[in-house]
């Protein structure tokens, strides 16, 4: 485990790495912040500070359900979650815990979330969070994981026009299995998106008459705003699917065409070269050309010269389409 305790007021922000808290700062807001507790440790927080029990029992469960536990009219608790990309193949999720009471605030995490260099980035843009109550720098905290959150989907809008591309131009296998795993990952996202929502929505509504909730007015507007855009990426990717799959057609039509061109030129000059073998047409005796070998390879020229005509006015070969398909290609390499 690894706690860091902030003392701070409008005068001064202190950090301390020590075990207990000093009585000389009774006068300032607290912050604990308490990375990788174990469940022994979060009992004895539960008793020396005398938190609430059910609520620490969210944490030793390691609750992943996001929510807002009212405990009395001066504490509360709740659980947002962290999010991030590993190489956008997968989300992963890590819980944070809040308890809040009148000047103190209780932060449990993971090791892997480094939520005092993002408070103290935090404090350095926002010093009216020291001048204000407990709950400033509570919702500035939810404020900033809303920010990352928008980051993610940043992320998502920039693979989608990616796979958009490849659907397109390259569809393979490969191509569909990450849409489906994009797919579910933004199922997902919307999930964690509403349950913060939920939690957000709370805040604004039961504790409207704080002066401090103004911190968390914009981030609810924000937050409503990711849903839209979640929902539109979701769209976006099963118009892709479609997409795909008139690609894979378009790729079929074309090599059924090829084949059905070469099929239909090489089956009427394989026929006339078994008429040759019948009439005892043999290449070992060159020397005795039959004297109607010159009209049929004049007929054979003919078939095939007439073939390719008919093939390009029904625009099968040499089309115009092909010339579109290459611009576009060229001009989306260039943008």
């Amino acid at each position: 485990m690894q706690k860091t305790i902030f003392y701070y007021n409008q005068d001064e922000m202190i950090e301390d790495k020590g075990v207990m808290i000093k009585d000389s700062y009774k006068n300032h807001n607290v912050w604990i912040d308490v990375a990788d507790p174990t469940k022994e440790d979060i009992t004895n927080f539960e008793n020396e500070f005398s938190l609430n029990t059910k609520a620490m029992d969210r944490i030793r469960q390691k609750s992943k359900k996001p929510g807002v536990i009212e405990i009395d009219n001066k504490s509360k608790f709740a659980i947002l979650l962290v999010l991030k990309f590993n190489d956008l193949q997968h989300l992963e999720s890590h819980p944070l815990y809040f308890y809040v009471s009148d000047t103190m605030l209780w932060t449990f995490h993971a090791g892997d979330i480094d939520l005092v260099t993002k408070v103290k980035t935090i404090i350095s843009n926002r010093k009216t969070i020291l001048e204000s109550s407990i709950d400033a720098l509570y919702y500035s905290i939810i404020s900033s994981i809303i920010e990352d959150y928008e980051q993610l989907l940043t992320a998502i809008e920039l693979k989608v026009f990616d796979i958009e591309k490849d659907a397109q131009y390259r569809p393979s296998q490969k191509v569909l299995i990450y849409l489906d795993t994009l797919s579910r990952q933004v199922i997902t996202l919307r999930r964690y998106f509403w349950d913060a929502r939920n939690v957000i929505n709370y805040h604004v509504n039961m504790e409207k008459d704080k002066d401090d909730i103004k911190y968390l007015h914009i981030v609810y507007n924000n937050i409503n705003q990711l849903i839209e855009m979640i929902q539109s990426y979701q769209d976006t990717i099963n118009s892709t699917r479609d997409l795909f799959s008139s690609s894979i057609s378009l790729q079929m039509n074309e090599v059924m065409r090829v084949l059905t061109v070469f099929s239909a030129i090489v089956l009427p000059l394989s026929l006339l070269v078994s008429v040759l073998g019948l009439q005892g047409f043999d290449l070992n005796t060159l020397n005795e050309i039959p004297r109607y070998l010159g009209f049929l390879i004049v007929v054979m020229v003919a078939i095939t010269v007439l073939s390719l005509f008919v093939f390009w006015k029904k625009k099968w070969i040499f089309s115009y389409d092909k010339k579109i398909w290459n611009q576009n290609k060229k001009s989306t390499k260039q943008g």
